[in-house]
């Protein structure tokens, strides 16, 4: 059996880490059977969350977590795909997770009133004589993070235009289609799901979340993954939330 480790629920999610929920939906979408258990960042040994344990084998980051899934178990995440799209399935999946990622950050951390609503409740078990210098501490490491990405650079409006177009982009690749490339899912639709509903989940209001409900294919790919991947999950449809 494999264990999952993540944060859990949490901020209206199933899963408060779009890589946690990338890797968690690529488990189901590979049907193998995984237990889930909560861990923290520095219990990993690559010190970010997910990572697995399969069979006493630790494998962390969502990506080699993916090819490990497809080396062992012989599972293809992109079958039926052709070369050129499986390299574009890989561009799509680099721009969600290194730029959409990012702008994602910076709306649940960077923002005061977000953070104060969600990420700054990670510290509510510290010893309430340090608590808020961890929380201080932790909003300016992922604060100088999300400058080093690029989009931290840019004046709050200007980041969320640039997110935006990449935004954009996967509404155009999705199109009328069920899935980003076609009519079945493949790896990069995990990846896209976690970050789009990190996004879309309507715990945080952000500037980013507003513009994103303006491609309504992409709220109901949304909705569509949730109730396909997640569908004991208490989740509003994003249209009805709208």
């Amino acid at each position: 059996m494999i264990t999952l480790y993540g944060f859990g629920t949490g901020f209206g999610l199933p899963e408060i880490s779009p890589f946690v929920t990338k890797t968690e939906v690529q488990l189901k979408m590979a049907g193998l059977p995984y237990r889930k258990e909560r861990a923290m960042p520095p219990a990993s040994p690559k010190g970010q969350l997910p990572f697995i344990d399969d069979g006493g084998e630790a494998v962390a980051d969502s990506t080699f977590i993916r090819a490990h899934i497809e080396r062992r178990y012989g599972f293809d995440f992109d079958a039926g795909l052709s070369l050129a799209e499986r390299a574009q399935a890989w561009a799509f999946e680099r721009m969600i997770e290194h730029h959409v990622y990012w702008a994602l950050v910076g709306a649940r951390w960077v923002d005061p009133v977000n953070f104060a609503k969600g990420p700054a409740h990670f510290f509510d078990g510290a010893p309430e004589h340090n608590r808020e210098k961890l929380r201080e501490d932790a909003q300016f490491r992922v604060a100088e993070n999300y400058l080093l990405s690029g989009l931290g650079r840019h004046a709050p409006d200007d980041d969320v235009d640039l997110a935006v177009r990449s935004l954009f982009a996967l509404s155009v690749q999705l199109g009328d289609k069920a899935y980003l490339m076609g009519n079945k899912p493949c790896g990069v639709d995990a990846t896209a799901f976690g970050a789009l509903a990190g996004i879309l989940t309507p715990y945080f209001e952000s500037g980013l979340r507003q513009r994103a409900e303006g491609f309504p294919n992409l709220t109901a790919y949304v909705d569509r993954m949730m109730d396909s991947y997640y569908p004991e999950f208490a989740w509003t449809p994003l249209r009805q939330a709208a």
